[in-house]
């Protein structure tokens, strides 16, 4: 099945990409459009999945922008990646927990390019090293098309999250590319596709 990237390299406001994206998701239950991976970036933006509650805001000052996708309070920022997607489980197994394993295992073998040994927690979504977080899952279903996405933190601020409570895990820390093995990646993102494309192509 035919899978449109979109890779964007000026930084993409959250509004502008869920414009966008809910926009794909109602053309492809109609059959209107193709399938969709598409990478960007985002600048600073604190976003609240429908579990949120406002105790996970520590600082109170910043602005919290509601999103409809699963999960509860994260972070966007520079040097972190954003992979949405639209993907369509009609044309598919209509499997959400295998999707999620097929997501679960891209950004392991992702990471694994980089000799970091990466795992995924069947309590807590999301893909860990040495009990840091270092990737996001959050994803949203509607008639059997699964959208949102992931984020993989590369190099990006990983003080921003002291003012909130990241995915509500209060216990949990975050890390980064960066902040295990002192390297900026460069020119990661077709690997990243590459991996993403065959791994979906098996459900």
């Amino acid at each position: 099945m035919s899978i449109e990237i979109k890779l964007s390299k000026k930084r993409i406001s959250h509004e502008k990409a869920m414009l966008f994206l809910n926009k794909r998701v109602e053309q492809v239950k109609k059959g209107d459009n193709k399938e969709l991976i598409w990478i960007l970036e985002h600048p600073k933006t604190y976003t609240a999945g429908v579990n949120f509650i406002q105790s996970d805001i520590i600082d109170k000052r910043i602005k919290v922008l509601k999103t409809n996708r699963g999960g509860k309070i994260t972070l966007h920022n520079p040097g972190q990646k954003i992979i949405y997607f639209v993907i369509n489980l009609n044309n598919r197994k209509k499997d959400i927990r295998k999707l999620i394993s097929v997501l679960e295992k891209s950004i392991i073998q992702f990471l694994a390019i980089f000799k970091i040994k990466a795992r995924e927690d069947k309590k807590n979504i999301g893909i860990w090293v040495n009990g840091k977080k270092i990737a996001a899952i959050g994803l949203r279903v509607s008639r059997w098309v699964v959208f949102h996405g992931f984020s993989i933190n590369i190099s990006n601020n990983l003080n921003e999250y002291l003012k909130i409570i990241p995915c509500g895990l209060d216990n949990k820390k975050i890390t980064s590319i960066f902040s295990e093995k002192k390297i900026i990646p460069k020119n990661y993102e077709k690997s990243l596709i590459n991996i993403l494309i065959k791994n979906i192509n098996t459900i």
